[in-house]
């Protein structure tokens, strides 16, 4: 896990097919869960570091590729099998292979797992992210299970509401770890802004002025101020030529397939 390499060297220049993200003419929206008798942790600062702590149900994701380890981000997410993960695609399949040894640890903060680590029993992803890598649809969701807990994910964290085919242009909080300088990947950052098309690709993916660097890859972007609300889409990438921008796919139709083939897995 030390040794992990940002997964952002994954997504870099893959494409993006022209045909717009479909969109179903009615949102869906899955409610949050809460843990009633855990203490919520929200974002505090940590002394002399600038960053966030760690916030229940956003957490850091290990796994395998190619032989090589790489690390990103993730969110627990409602669902119906209370243990389902989001990330971003090339957080779980990249050049045709699915990612192994994957797991997640919610809550990291600096080295420390306090919910321990919850490894995935079934990945899935867009069908356009796993047949050629479009990155208009680069999301996937994950079903885990821990060795330790005694409950679900949510039961053990809480999860976050999850919202499919909403308008564009939306004001979104996104979070992750990013471990690329200036950061180093121990802490959870947090990004704020109201989104923009994609004028530089051409994709359907939505961008915001963010910062976060290679490692907050899969983090989850939340509807309104903070990460209480539902979360709409993951971070994605960024243009080498546009600093300081980072974008998400849009949650369509795709996605909302994706999501419900693994929470009832």
């Amino acid at each position: 896990m030390e040794q992990a390499t940002p997964a952002d060297e994954l997504v870099e220049d893959k494409g993006a097919a022209p045909a717009e993200v479909e969109r179903d003419a009615a949102p869906l929206k899955v409610p949050s869960v809460s843990t009633s008798n855990l203490p919520q942790t929200a974002a505090e600062t940590v002394p002399g570091s600038g960053d966030l702590g760690g916030t229940d149900h956003i957490g850091k994701v290990f796994f395998t590729v190619g032989g090589n380890d790489y690390v990103c981000s993730g969110n627990s997410v409602a669902s119906t099998n209370g243990s389902t993960v989001s990330t971003a695609g090339h957080c779980a399949s990249s050049g045709g292979t699915w990612a192994s040894n994957w797991v997640f640890a919610p809550g990291y903060d600096h080295g420390e797992t306090p919910h321990g680590l919850w490894a995935a029993t079934e990945i899935v992803s867009t069908s356009q992210w796993i047949n050629s890598e479009d990155i208009n649809y680069d999301v996937a969701f994950a079903k885990v299970q821990s060795d330790t807990a005694a409950g679900t994910l949510s039961e053990t964290v809480g999860a976050s509401g999850v919202a499919f085919n909403e308008e564009r242009g939306l004001a979104y909080s996104a979070y992750g770890y990013p471990a690329d300088v200036p950061f180093d990947g121990e802490g959870l950052e947090q990004c704020h802004g109201t989104t923009s098309d994609d004028t530089l690709g051409g994709t359907q993916s939505q961008g915001i002025d963010c910062d976060m660097t290679g490692g907050s890859s899969g983090g989850p972007w939340f509807i309104g101020g903070d990460a209480g609300g539902y979360q709409n889409s993951v971070n994605s990438f960024g243009y080498k030529t546009q600093a300081n921008v980072m974008y998400g796919p849009y949650f369509g139709d795709e996605a909302k397939q994706a999501y419900q083939e693994a929470e009832v897995a």
